[in-house]
Protein backbone atom coordinates (compact mmCIF):
# COMPACT_ATOMS: atom_id res chain seq x y z
CA UNK A 1 0.00 0.00 0.00
CA UNK A 2 1.42 3.38 -1.02
CA UNK A 3 1.97 6.33 1.31
CA UNK A 4 -1.19 8.07 0.12
CA UNK A 5 -3.39 4.98 0.47
CA UNK A 6 -3.11 4.26 4.20
CA UNK A 7 -5.95 5.79 6.26
CA UNK A 8 -5.66 9.37 7.48
CA UNK A 9 -5.02 9.30 11.25
CA UNK A 10 -7.09 11.63 13.41
CA UNK A 11 -7.52 12.65 17.03
CA UNK A 12 -10.85 13.77 18.45
CA UNK A 13 -11.39 16.53 21.00
CA UNK A 14 -14.78 16.26 22.71
CA UNK A 15 -17.44 13.75 21.72
CA UNK A 16 -17.43 11.59 24.85
CA UNK A 17 -20.26 10.25 27.00
CA UNK A 18 -23.58 11.96 26.38
CA UNK A 19 -22.40 13.73 23.23
CA UNK A 20 -24.55 13.11 20.17
CA UNK A 21 -22.38 14.60 17.48
CA UNK A 22 -19.11 12.91 18.43
CA UNK A 23 -20.54 9.45 17.73
CA UNK A 24 -21.89 10.72 14.40
CA UNK A 25 -18.46 11.99 13.40
CA UNK A 26 -16.77 8.72 14.34
CA UNK A 27 -19.30 6.63 12.42
CA UNK A 28 -19.00 8.87 9.37
CA UNK A 29 -15.21 8.74 9.49
CA UNK A 30 -15.30 4.92 9.52
CA UNK A 31 -17.77 4.49 6.68
CA UNK A 32 -15.39 4.59 3.73
CA UNK A 33 -12.30 3.28 5.52
CA UNK A 34 -10.26 6.39 4.77
CA UNK A 35 -9.86 7.55 8.38
CA UNK A 36 -8.52 5.97 11.55
CA UNK A 37 -9.14 7.32 15.07
CA UNK A 38 -5.80 7.04 16.90
CA UNK A 39 -6.11 9.42 19.87
CA UNK A 40 -8.60 11.50 21.79
CA UNK A 41 -9.34 13.91 24.60
CA UNK A 42 -13.00 12.98 24.69
CA UNK A 43 -14.07 14.98 27.73
CA UNK A 44 -12.89 17.83 29.95
CA UNK A 45 -13.40 15.41 32.86
CA UNK A 46 -10.40 13.01 32.83
CA UNK A 47 -12.41 10.11 34.33
CA UNK A 48 -15.17 10.55 31.76
CA UNK A 49 -12.54 10.83 29.03
CA UNK A 50 -11.05 7.45 30.04
CA UNK A 51 -14.46 5.78 30.24
CA UNK A 52 -15.43 7.19 26.85
CA UNK A 53 -12.19 5.95 25.30
CA UNK A 54 -12.75 2.47 26.70
CA UNK A 55 -16.30 2.38 25.35
CA UNK A 56 -15.14 3.00 21.79
CA UNK A 57 -12.03 0.82 21.97
CA UNK A 58 -9.46 3.61 21.98
CA UNK A 59 -6.14 2.53 23.46
CA UNK A 60 -5.63 3.84 27.03
CA UNK A 61 -2.23 5.26 26.14
CA UNK A 62 -3.85 7.39 23.43
CA UNK A 63 -6.66 8.69 25.67
CA UNK A 64 -5.72 12.05 27.12
CA UNK A 65 -7.07 14.03 30.09
CA UNK A 66 -7.05 17.32 28.18
CA UNK A 67 -6.69 18.60 24.66
CA UNK A 68 -3.44 20.34 25.57
CA UNK A 69 -1.98 17.04 26.75
CA UNK A 70 -3.18 15.38 23.56
CA UNK A 71 -1.48 17.89 21.28
CA UNK A 72 1.75 17.88 23.29
CA UNK A 73 1.96 14.09 23.42
CA UNK A 74 1.01 13.48 19.79
CA UNK A 75 3.80 15.81 18.69
CA UNK A 76 6.36 13.44 20.21
CA UNK A 77 5.18 10.40 18.25
CA UNK A 78 6.91 9.15 15.15
CA UNK A 79 5.79 9.80 11.61
CA UNK A 80 3.29 7.17 10.57
CA UNK A 81 1.95 6.98 14.12
CA UNK A 82 0.97 10.47 15.22
CA UNK A 83 -2.40 12.02 14.36
CA UNK A 84 -2.49 13.98 11.12
CA UNK A 85 -5.65 15.96 11.82
CA UNK A 86 -7.80 16.94 14.77
CA UNK A 87 -11.60 16.69 14.82
CA UNK A 88 -13.18 19.27 17.16
CA UNK A 89 -16.64 18.41 18.51
CA UNK A 90 -16.68 20.46 21.71
CA UNK A 91 -19.06 23.24 22.72
CA UNK A 92 -18.48 26.37 20.65
CA UNK A 93 -16.32 28.29 23.12
CA UNK A 94 -13.52 25.71 22.80
CA UNK A 95 -13.38 25.51 19.00
CA UNK A 96 -10.91 28.35 18.48
CA UNK A 97 -8.39 27.56 21.25
CA UNK A 98 -8.12 23.92 20.14
CA UNK A 99 -7.96 24.75 16.43
CA UNK A 100 -5.31 27.45 16.85
CA UNK A 101 -3.10 25.16 18.92
CA UNK A 102 -3.60 22.29 16.46
CA UNK A 103 -2.52 24.43 13.52
CA UNK A 104 0.52 25.60 15.48
CA UNK A 105 1.34 21.91 16.01
CA UNK A 106 1.22 21.31 12.27
CA UNK A 107 -2.07 19.40 12.25
CA UNK A 108 -4.99 19.79 9.87
CA UNK A 109 -8.33 20.68 11.48
CA UNK A 110 -11.87 19.47 10.90
CA UNK A 111 -14.20 21.50 13.11
CA UNK A 112 -17.90 21.15 13.80
CA UNK A 113 -20.05 24.18 13.11
CA UNK A 114 -20.46 26.99 14.02
CA UNK A 115 -16.78 27.72 13.55
CA UNK A 116 -16.24 29.59 16.80
CA UNK A 117 -17.66 31.49 19.74
CA UNK A 118 -17.68 34.87 17.97
CA UNK A 119 -16.56 36.70 14.84
CA UNK A 120 -13.22 37.77 16.28
CA UNK A 121 -12.26 34.16 16.94
CA UNK A 122 -13.39 33.13 13.47
CA UNK A 123 -11.24 35.83 11.91
CA UNK A 124 -8.23 34.65 13.93
CA UNK A 125 -8.78 31.08 12.73
CA UNK A 126 -9.03 32.15 9.08
CA UNK A 127 -5.87 34.25 9.43
CA UNK A 128 -3.97 31.40 11.10
CA UNK A 129 -5.03 28.92 8.41
CA UNK A 130 -3.82 31.29 5.70
CA UNK A 131 -0.55 31.99 7.53
CA UNK A 132 0.26 28.33 8.15
CA UNK A 133 -1.26 26.89 5.00
CA UNK A 134 -3.21 24.47 7.18
CA UNK A 135 -5.93 22.27 5.74
CA UNK A 136 -9.07 23.36 7.60
CA UNK A 137 -12.60 22.03 7.11
CA UNK A 138 -15.93 22.84 8.74
CA UNK A 139 -18.63 20.17 8.87
CA UNK A 140 -21.62 21.81 7.27
CA UNK A 141 -22.66 18.25 6.52
CA UNK A 142 -25.82 18.94 4.50
CA UNK A 143 -23.58 19.89 1.59
CA UNK A 144 -22.65 16.20 1.43
CA UNK A 145 -26.08 14.94 0.30
CA UNK A 146 -26.17 13.75 -3.33
CA UNK A 147 -29.40 15.60 -4.15
CA UNK A 148 -28.12 18.83 -2.61
CA UNK A 149 -25.17 18.57 -4.96
CA UNK A 150 -27.57 17.86 -7.83
CA UNK A 151 -29.49 21.02 -6.92
CA UNK A 152 -26.26 22.99 -6.83
CA UNK A 153 -25.19 21.72 -10.25
CA UNK A 154 -28.53 22.60 -11.83
CA UNK A 155 -28.76 26.07 -10.31
CA UNK A 156 -25.16 26.97 -11.06
CA UNK A 157 -25.36 25.66 -14.64
CA UNK A 158 -27.90 28.38 -15.40
CA UNK A 159 -30.28 25.89 -17.02
CA UNK A 160 -33.13 27.18 -14.84
CA UNK A 161 -32.25 30.82 -15.42
CA UNK A 162 -31.12 33.36 -12.82
CA UNK A 163 -32.12 32.85 -9.18
CA UNK A 164 -35.05 35.06 -8.21
CA UNK A 165 -36.07 33.98 -4.71
CA UNK A 166 -34.75 31.68 -1.97
CA UNK A 167 -36.69 30.24 0.97
CA UNK A 168 -35.14 28.00 3.61
CA UNK A 169 -36.47 26.73 6.90
CA UNK A 170 -35.01 24.58 9.65
CA UNK A 171 -37.70 23.38 12.06
CA UNK A 172 -37.03 21.32 15.18
CA UNK A 173 -39.00 20.73 18.36
CA UNK A 174 -36.52 19.19 20.78
CA UNK A 175 -36.16 22.40 22.83
CA UNK A 176 -39.89 23.00 23.18
CA UNK A 177 -39.43 22.67 26.94
CA UNK A 178 -36.50 23.62 29.16
CA UNK A 179 -34.46 20.44 28.96
CA UNK A 180 -31.47 22.40 30.25
CA UNK A 181 -33.08 22.52 33.70
CA UNK A 182 -33.13 18.70 33.74
CA UNK A 183 -29.40 18.43 33.06
CA UNK A 184 -29.73 17.34 29.42
CA UNK A 185 -26.16 17.83 28.19
CA UNK A 186 -26.90 18.98 24.64
CA UNK A 187 -29.53 21.48 25.77
CA UNK A 188 -27.38 22.69 28.65
CA UNK A 189 -24.50 24.09 26.63
CA UNK A 190 -26.51 25.15 23.59
CA UNK A 191 -28.66 27.47 25.71
CA UNK A 192 -25.72 28.91 27.65
CA UNK A 193 -24.31 32.14 26.17
CA UNK A 194 -20.97 31.51 27.88
CA UNK A 195 -20.47 28.34 25.83
CA UNK A 196 -22.68 28.71 22.76
CA UNK A 197 -22.03 32.36 21.93
CA UNK A 198 -24.40 35.18 21.05
CA UNK A 199 -27.05 33.04 19.33
CA UNK A 200 -28.95 29.88 20.16
CA UNK A 201 -31.06 28.30 17.44
CA UNK A 202 -29.61 30.60 14.79
CA UNK A 203 -26.07 29.63 15.73
CA UNK A 204 -26.91 25.95 16.00
CA UNK A 205 -29.15 25.35 12.97
CA UNK A 206 -29.59 28.74 11.28
CA UNK A 207 -25.96 28.62 10.20
CA UNK A 208 -26.62 25.29 8.48
CA UNK A 209 -29.52 26.84 6.57
CA UNK A 210 -27.49 29.89 5.54
CA UNK A 211 -24.58 27.77 4.34
CA UNK A 212 -26.93 25.55 2.33
CA UNK A 213 -28.34 28.61 0.55
CA UNK A 214 -24.90 29.88 -0.44
CA UNK A 215 -23.59 26.41 -1.32
CA UNK A 216 -26.41 25.69 -3.76
CA UNK A 217 -26.85 29.12 -5.33
CA UNK A 218 -23.25 30.32 -5.43
CA UNK A 219 -24.54 33.69 -4.19
CA UNK A 220 -23.51 35.38 -0.94
CA UNK A 221 -25.86 36.77 1.71
CA UNK A 222 -25.05 40.49 1.88
CA UNK A 223 -27.59 41.95 4.33
CA UNK A 224 -30.08 40.68 6.91
CA UNK A 225 -33.13 41.86 8.83
CA UNK A 226 -33.68 39.51 11.77
CA UNK A 227 -36.34 38.94 14.40
CA UNK A 228 -35.04 36.60 17.12
CA UNK A 229 -36.87 35.40 20.22
CA UNK A 230 -36.44 33.27 23.31
CA UNK A 231 -39.94 31.81 23.29
CA UNK A 232 -39.38 29.56 26.30
CA UNK A 233 -39.39 31.72 29.41
CA UNK A 234 -36.06 31.98 31.17
CA UNK A 235 -33.83 31.32 28.17
CA UNK A 236 -30.98 33.72 27.50
CA UNK A 237 -30.57 32.81 23.82
CA UNK A 238 -32.96 32.62 20.89
CA UNK A 239 -34.85 29.39 20.31
CA UNK A 240 -36.87 30.81 17.40
CA UNK A 241 -36.33 33.37 14.66
CA UNK A 242 -36.90 34.58 11.13
CA UNK A 243 -34.64 36.49 8.77
CA UNK A 244 -35.18 38.44 5.58
CA UNK A 245 -31.96 38.51 3.60
CA UNK A 246 -30.54 40.06 0.45
CA UNK A 247 -28.00 38.31 -1.75
CA UNK A 248 -25.80 39.07 -4.72
CA UNK A 249 -27.62 40.18 -7.89
CA UNK A 250 -30.51 41.62 -5.87
CA UNK A 251 -31.88 38.18 -4.91
CA UNK A 252 -34.19 38.23 -1.88
CA UNK A 253 -34.69 35.40 0.57
CA UNK A 254 -36.33 34.27 3.77
CA UNK A 255 -34.84 32.01 6.45
CA UNK A 256 -36.73 30.63 9.44
CA UNK A 257 -35.16 28.54 12.20
CA UNK A 258 -36.86 27.24 15.32
CA UNK A 259 -36.26 24.58 17.96
CA UNK A 260 -39.58 24.94 19.80
CA UNK A 261 -41.97 23.47 17.19
CA UNK A 262 -43.60 20.57 19.04
CA UNK A 263 -43.55 17.35 17.05
CA UNK A 264 -41.05 18.50 14.44
CA UNK A 265 -37.85 16.49 14.06
CA UNK A 266 -35.15 17.79 11.71
CA UNK A 267 -37.08 19.69 9.09
CA UNK A 268 -34.51 21.43 6.93
CA UNK A 269 -36.20 22.47 3.67
CA UNK A 270 -34.70 24.51 0.82
CA UNK A 271 -36.58 26.06 -2.11
CA UNK A 272 -34.85 27.88 -4.96
CA UNK A 273 -36.99 29.79 -7.45
CA UNK A 274 -35.34 30.71 -10.74
CA UNK A 275 -36.59 32.46 -13.87
CA UNK A 276 -37.51 29.25 -15.71
CA UNK A 277 -37.94 26.72 -12.92
CA UNK A 278 -37.54 25.83 -9.28
CA UNK A 279 -36.04 23.19 -7.00
CA UNK A 280 -37.06 21.88 -3.59
CA UNK A 281 -35.16 19.60 -1.20
CA UNK A 282 -36.25 18.34 2.23
CA UNK A 283 -33.75 16.77 4.63
CA UNK A 284 -36.23 14.25 6.03
CA UNK A 285 -36.76 12.93 2.46
CA UNK A 286 -33.17 13.43 1.32
CA UNK A 287 -33.12 11.07 -1.65
CA UNK A 288 -35.61 13.19 -3.60
CA UNK A 289 -35.19 16.51 -5.38
CA UNK A 290 -38.36 18.11 -6.70
CA UNK A 291 -37.81 19.88 -10.02
CA UNK A 292 -40.29 22.20 -11.72
CA UNK A 293 -39.47 23.54 -15.16
CA UNK A 294 -41.65 26.14 -16.83
CA UNK A 295 -44.54 24.56 -18.83
CA UNK A 296 -43.43 21.01 -17.93
CA UNK A 297 -44.86 18.47 -15.47
CA UNK A 298 -43.20 18.27 -12.07
CA UNK A 299 -40.31 15.78 -11.88
CA UNK A 300 -38.86 14.03 -8.88
CA UNK A 301 -35.17 13.20 -9.24
CA UNK A 302 -33.91 10.38 -7.05
CA UNK A 303 -30.50 9.55 -5.62
CA UNK A 304 -28.84 7.04 -7.94
CA UNK A 305 -31.66 7.36 -10.46
CA UNK A 306 -31.87 8.60 -14.06
CA UNK A 307 -31.45 12.27 -14.84
CA UNK A 308 -28.90 13.09 -12.13
CA UNK A 309 -25.45 14.35 -12.91
CA UNK A 310 -21.83 13.63 -12.04
CA UNK A 311 -21.73 15.66 -8.80
CA UNK A 312 -24.59 13.67 -7.32
CA UNK A 313 -23.17 10.39 -8.59
CA UNK A 314 -19.82 11.05 -6.91
CA UNK A 315 -21.63 11.39 -3.57
CA UNK A 316 -23.76 8.27 -4.02
CA UNK A 317 -22.70 4.84 -2.75
CA UNK A 318 -25.70 2.57 -3.40
CA UNK A 319 -28.03 1.74 -6.31
CA UNK A 320 -31.30 3.66 -6.61
CA UNK A 321 -33.89 2.73 -4.01
CA UNK A 322 -31.37 2.12 -1.23
CA UNK A 323 -31.73 5.08 1.14
CA UNK A 324 -28.69 7.17 1.98
CA UNK A 325 -28.90 9.85 4.62
CA UNK A 326 -27.29 11.83 7.41
CA UNK A 327 -24.30 9.57 8.10
CA UNK A 328 -23.53 9.11 4.42
CA UNK A 329 -23.60 12.87 3.84
CA UNK A 330 -21.22 13.36 6.77
CA UNK A 331 -19.02 10.56 5.41
CA UNK A 332 -18.74 12.31 2.05
CA UNK A 333 -17.08 15.26 3.79
CA UNK A 334 -14.81 12.97 5.80
CA UNK A 335 -13.70 11.03 2.74
CA UNK A 336 -13.00 14.23 0.81
CA UNK A 337 -11.03 15.69 3.72
CA UNK A 338 -9.15 12.44 4.34
CA UNK A 339 -8.13 12.25 0.68
CA UNK A 340 -6.63 15.73 0.99
CA UNK A 341 -4.81 14.83 4.24
CA UNK A 342 -3.33 11.74 2.59
CA UNK A 343 -2.37 13.66 -0.53
CA UNK A 344 -0.53 16.19 1.63
CA UNK A 345 1.91 13.49 2.64
CA UNK A 346 3.53 14.13 -0.74
CA UNK A 347 1.89 17.37 -1.93
CA UNK A 348 1.58 20.20 0.60
CA UNK A 349 -0.80 22.12 -1.67
CA UNK A 350 -3.53 19.44 -1.80
CA UNK A 351 -7.05 20.64 -1.02
CA UNK A 352 -10.41 19.08 -0.14
CA UNK A 353 -12.63 20.34 -2.99
CA UNK A 354 -16.00 19.47 -1.42
CA UNK A 355 -15.39 20.13 2.28
CA UNK A 356 -16.58 23.54 3.53
CA UNK A 357 -13.61 25.67 4.45
CA UNK A 358 -12.58 27.95 7.30
CA UNK A 359 -13.76 30.77 5.02
CA UNK A 360 -17.23 29.23 4.94
CA UNK A 361 -17.11 29.02 8.71
CA UNK A 362 -16.13 32.67 8.95
CA UNK A 363 -19.05 33.63 6.71
CA UNK A 364 -21.34 31.70 9.03
CA UNK A 365 -20.09 33.61 12.06
CA UNK A 366 -20.46 36.95 10.28
CA UNK A 367 -24.02 35.93 9.40
CA UNK A 368 -24.81 35.16 13.06
CA UNK A 369 -23.21 38.39 14.26
CA UNK A 370 -25.26 40.41 11.77
CA UNK A 371 -28.48 38.68 12.90
CA UNK A 372 -27.85 39.50 16.54
CA UNK A 373 -27.04 43.13 15.74
CA UNK A 374 -30.10 43.44 13.50
CA UNK A 375 -32.43 42.10 16.18
CA UNK A 376 -30.88 44.31 18.87
CA UNK A 377 -31.40 47.36 16.64
CA UNK A 378 -35.13 46.66 16.32
CA UNK A 379 -35.02 44.47 13.20
CA UNK A 380 -32.89 46.93 11.27
CA UNK A 381 -31.12 45.94 8.05
CA UNK A 382 -27.48 45.07 8.77
CA UNK A 383 -24.77 44.32 6.22
CA UNK A 384 -22.95 40.99 6.28
CA UNK A 385 -19.25 41.65 5.47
Amino acid sequence: MSLTETPARYAMVGGGEGAFIGAVHRAAARLDGRCELVAGALSSDPKRARRSAAQIGLSPDRSHPSWTDLLTTEATRADGDRAEFVVIVTPNHLHAPVALAAMDAGLAVLCDKPLSFDVEEAESLAAKAEQTGSLFGVTYNYSGYPMVREARARVRSGSLGPVRKVMVEYVQGWLARRLERDGQKQADWRTDPKRAGAAGAMGDIGTHAAHLVEFVTGLSIRAVCADLAAVIEGRALDDDGAVFFRMDDGVRGLLAATQIAVGRENGLRLRIFCEHGSLEWFQEEPNSLWLDVEDEPRRVLRTGGPGTGEDAAMATRLPAGHPEGFLEAFANLYSDFADAVRARRTDSSARAPWTPTVGDGLRGMRFVDALVRSDAAGQAWVDVP
